[in-house]
């Protein structure tokens, strides 16, 4: 996993620092620094990843290729029916015409 933060959107929260210390250090004044050069430990990845989710700023940013999500589910979870089949039990009168709704 590779990451960078980029410290222009950075707002200083620290929640970053609070879910991965091992991969984040704060200054004075709260605001991060990446620890090493934003190649994460496999140990220190589940952190990281939480304060990618957490970072009100958005400014980590993960520069690993997103994981393609499988037609049906998450990735790792298997469905029997694909999507499509999630709307055969609706009623014919909730449908809406191909034209679009009537009215």
């Amino acid at each position: 996993m590779r990451i960078k933060l980029d410290r222009t959107m950075c707002d200083g929260f620290g929640t970053c620092a609070v879910h991965a210390p091992n991969t984040f250090s704060l200054d004075e004044w709260g605001y991060p620094s990446l620890v090493g050069g934003g190649d994460i430990a496999e140990e220190d990845q589940n952190g990281v990843k939480r304060a990618l989710l957490d970072c009100p700023a958005h400014a980590i940013l993960s520069l690993d290729e997103p994981t393609p999500i499988p037609a049906g589910g998450e990735a790792g979870i298997s469905r029997s029916a694909g999507p499509d089949s999630l709307w055969e039990h609706l009623p014919v009168h909730n449908a809406v015409p191909k034209n679009g709704p009537v009215g």
